[in-house]
């Protein structure tokens, strides 16, 4: 069948194995042991890292173990989503360490993207916050990995992109809370310097995240809305509202341009009126806005969208961060989903995102001028000591990921070690060079 990223781009076909278990994944292994695989679970990831000629998709391997509910340690299959979690464990008084911007990925593959979010300044990843695992890898052979068992299989696995093997289940740490609601505090910024300065300011809010105009050019450079959350001790524990609305089809390409980016930009940040607003808001609209619309993604046409997300040193913040948005700004090809954030310190993972310095988030419409766009941002990335999120990444070099990411040969040794190369692969490990393209 045809299957995509969360970008819709690119697609590919693949066969689609369904394992129902262990057991049963291991003997689709060796009835097929002249093919390549790749795991998959909701298809979260934007680009092509969960596209292989043969997927292993984990949706069957949903099932909850056991749960500690003194120490918020649960223990579940690869396959269990975020979604599952909230639903049945913040009435419970718990909620996710570390959550993306969207409540639908596995735990499998927040472990292989070694997921970040809003308050990774204060928590790290993750895999920060994963006890232990057990990976089924190419022999058939399943072991248990942690920060002490098997430590250079988990440091290769936590952020490897399922390149080591397949995650069967993790045990992991939920954090408690008193309520479903969080406290939300917006602050306007007048241009990117502002928004770095507040950011720093308020460094000690459990999350923050800013939305960037990123067509504003002079002065209004980098104009912002920053938003810092705290969990609130009021409100009691309030199911999420599921999506309400859906885009039936694709849009057609030509309404996605600078000027109605340009006119939702300034309607965005003309919502909030007040230079300082603050709200009691469920953690749904706060942490996952665009999980509320159904096929959002629809929004950017039949051909899709590529998201770049990257990260550059904090000490090279405001200069790096100026010349992307100069370089957007100048281009036209302004993204309405510019989301910023800031990194604390990174951890030992071996394809770990997330360095102590400031992420931007960015979507495009695919195009042959975004792809030209793209690679001169890649060149200012790396002429600051940057960074590209493999889980967001559809058209990355190989020269550019191994720029970027001075462990990869570190990994690709561990690869090798458990006979990793050239089975567990995707489009995207073929394209960075990890595999050789048969």
């Amino acid at each position: 069948m045809l299957i995509s990223g969360w970008g819709q781009y690119p697609d590919a076909e693949a066969e689609i194995l369904n394992p129902v278990s262990g057991d049963a994944l291991q003997r689709n292994l060796q009835d097929e042991d002249a093919k390549s695989f790749i795991a998959r679970g909701l298809g979260r990831s934007y680009g092509d890292s969960s596209l292989s000629s043969t997927v292993i998709s984990t949706k069957y391997l949903n099932r909850f173990h056991s749960f500690d509910d003194e120490t918020g340690i649960l223990s579940c299959d690869a396959g269990v989503s975020l979604d599952d979690i909230l639903d049945v464990f913040v009435p419970k008084g718990w909620f996710p360490t570390v959550t993306p911007g969207t409540r639908f990925v596995t735990v499998g593959g927040a472990i292989a993207s070694d997921v970040h979010g809003k308050n990774h300044h204060n928590v790290g990843t993750f895999c920060d916050h994963v006890l232990s695992f057990r990976i089924l890898i190419a022999s058939g052979e399943i072991f248990n990995c942690s920060p002490s068992e098997n430590r250079d299989l988990f440091l290769a696995t936590c952020g490897g992109m399922g390149l080591t093997g397949v995650i069967l289940d993790a045990s992991i740490r939920l954090q408690k809370i008193e309520s479903s609601f969080i406290e939300e505090t917006t602050y306007k910024a007048a241009n990117l310097k502002e928004c770095l300065e507040l950011f720093t300011e308020y460094r000690s809010a459990t999350y923050s995240v800013a939305w960037i105009d990123c067509l504003k050019q002079g002065k209004e450079l980098g104009r912002s809305l920053l938003m810092l959350g705290n969990h609130s001790e009021k409100g009691g524990y309030v199911d999420l509202k599921k999506a309400t609305s859906s885009i039936p089809f694709n849009m057609p390409g030509f309404c996605l341009n600078k000027y109605s980016v340009g006119a939702f930009n300034s309607l965005y940040y003309g919502r909030v009126r007040a230079q300082i607003q603050e709200r009691h808001v469920h953690y749904g609209p706060y942490f996952y806005p665009l999980d509320g619309i159904g096929n959002w993604t629809r929004l950017y046409g039949a051909k899709g969208f590529v998201q770049y997300q990257f990260v550059i040193p904090k000490d090279a913040g405001l200069e790096g961060m100026t010349c992307v948005l100069e370089k957007i700004s100048q281009s036209g090809a302004g993204s309405f989903l510019s989301v910023l954030k800031v990194f604390g310190k990174g951890n030992d993972n071996l394809l770990s995102f997330p360095f102590e310095g400031y992420t931007l988030a960015l979507d495009f419409k695919v195009s042959p001028r975004t792809f030209e766009l793209l690679d001169q941002l890649d060149v200012i990335v790396h002429d600051y000591g940057g960074r590209i999120y493999l889980t967001k990444d559809a058209r990355m070099s190989d020269r550019v990921f191994q720029k970027g990411y001075p462990e990869w040969e570190a990994f690709q040794s561990v690869r090798e070690r458990y006979g990793a190369v050239g089975i567990f692969a995707s489009l995207q490990s073929k394209r960075l060079g990890l595999d050789v393209e048969h």
